[in-house]
């Protein structure tokens, strides 16, 4: 995924725009970008690779040299951005929030006007350069925006820096956020709003599916009203969302702990304590054990001085290694006891597998795993989530895989948590990971956790709904 921070103000705002992207680090880890105007320097930028430091890091020498009352930060895990574009629409920066699934069908449209790309994204195009050329195929920024609303499968959120205006854009479904948030000398968009209170702002507005905002530092205007239809990922507050942070008016911690409660509901297991697996799983884990009446224990210490979430290689040997250093286990609170342990999910199941083994290691006697929303069966068309290889990387499509021998099923009987076929499933991802018990939450439950329509939510990955 990724998350980005824009401001205009009647101050500089650098400082701003450096301290709110760093506040968006879970959501990236390859590549971030600042870009700033100021009528006499015109356009800043600076681009810098995060798979070998920190955000702060990086940008703390381009900063000094920055100024201006408007800019747009970004952090990303694919491609370099926000680019600065010369066009008829005059000189703008661009950062975008998006997955672009007909991206070489589009880029081959304009090869063959004889246009080109000047950006590359990991050898391949640049999905943020693309939005840029789509924009510029129109008379305005509204009606770019239109046109890449209805050009593009998959989904995009954007921010425009034009000269001291930002225009704000959320994407067509409203799957990924924009938050506006105000003080009195400046007005911001967001992601995160995390981002806001250490910087001084507050919620102002929360921008609807397809809504398109022009922001200057003295108020805000809608270019396009907010559509009707929504379809926002649910795993922003079961995983992507930073625990203080709200999605229309709905905060992400306090839905964890809902999530947590719903899942000790339909349990009835005992255990010597309740743990949660380091970060998001926390929250999770604090509604269970208020609901269970189990000790809320801390058997895994996450080890942050010097492996932060923003720090992950890319390569996938060292970001294993890397997820495993920064989890330290207590032997003291694990030898001879049975733990309840709560995550956000199982995606491919690798990272969990060594947390198993870990926990093994030191003598624990039962592991039973909750996981905070049902099992993952469907790859995300929308967002850059759960991405793999091939779909058998998927826990879920591996343990079908064994049950059935092929791929070529019916994956929607393995949604039902009543069916018999879901339990399986179940039992297969349980023996997978070498767990005493497993359960997953169920769909209803989540929704209502969220506390939103599910006709509102984007549930694609766990029942292969949705529409682009």
């Amino acid at each position: 995924m990724s998350g980005f921070f824009g401001t205009t103000s009647k101050v500089d705002c650098v400082a701003d725009v450096f301290y709110g992207t760093d506040y968006h680090s879970h959501l990236g880890t390859k590549r971030a970008g600042m870009a700033f105007y100021n009528p006499t320097d015109g356009y800043q930028r600076a681009i810098h690779s995060l798979e070998d430091g920190y955000f702060r890091n990086k940008f703390e020498g381009d900063i000094v040299n920055f100024a201006g009352k408007s800019g747009i930060g970004i952090i990303s895990d694919f491609e370099a951005q926000p680019l600065v574009t010369f066009s008829h629409l005059g000189r703008f920066g661009l950062c975008t929030v998006s997955k672009i699934n007909n991206l070489e069908e589009l880029a081959d449209r304009f090869l063959s006007q004889h246009k080109m790309f000047s950006e590359t994204s990991q050898g391949g195009f640049n999905p943020t350069e693309l939005v840029a050329m789509l924009i510029c195929e129109k008379s305005s920024f509204k009606e770019g925006i239109e046109h890449v609303y209805a050009t593009i499968k998959g989904s995009c959120s954007m921010l425009i820096l034009h000269e001291d205006r930002i225009i704000a854009a959320r994407d067509k479904m409203g799957r990924t956020p924009i938050v506006i948030g105000k003080r009195d000398n400046a007005y911001c968009a967001v992601s995160e709003t995390s981002s806001f209170q250490n910087l001084g702002y507050q919620i102002d507005k929360y921008l609807g599916p397809g809504e398109i905002v022009e922001i200057t530092a003295n108020g805000h205007s809608v270019l396009r009203e907010p559509s009707e239809k929504m379809q926002i990922c649910s795993f922003l507050w079961v995983y992507y969302g930073y625990p203080p942070s709200f999605y229309e008016g709905i905060n992400v911690d306090e839905c964890r702990y809902r999530c947590g409660k719903k899942l000790a509901e339909n349990d009835n297991q005992e255990a010597d304590f309740v743990a949660g697996i380091p970060d998001s799983g926390i929250g999770h884990a604090m509604g269970y054990s208020n609901q269970a009446g189990i000790p809320l224990m801390r058997p895994y210490a996450k080890y942050t001085p010097t492996w932060p979430r923003s720090f992950m290689p890319q390569n996938q040997n060292m970001r294993e290694l890397v997820a495993k250093m920064k989890l330290i286990p207590n032997t003291a609170l694990l030898k001879d006891k049975s733990g309840i342990f709560l995550d956000d999910s199982i995606v491919r199941g690798t990272q969990l597998t060594d947390n198993v083994k870990d926990l093994h290691n030191e003598g624990i006697k039962e592991i039973h795993m909750r996981i905070a929303c049902p099992p993952l069966i469907y790859p995300c068309e929308y967002l850059n989530f759960s991405q793999s290889r091939t779909k058998l990387e998927l826990a879920t499509r591996k343990a079908i895989f064994k049950l059935e021998g092929t791929e070529d099923t019916d994956f929607e009987k393995y949604t039902d948590p009543e069916s018999e076929d879901y339990h399986k499933m179940v039992d297969q991802i349980r023996k997978d990971l070498g767990l005493t018990t497993l359960k997953f939450q169920k769909l209803d439950d989540l929704v209502e956790a969220i506390g939103l329509p599910k006709e509102q939510l984007c549930t694609h990955c766990w029942d292969g709904s949705g529409e682009g």
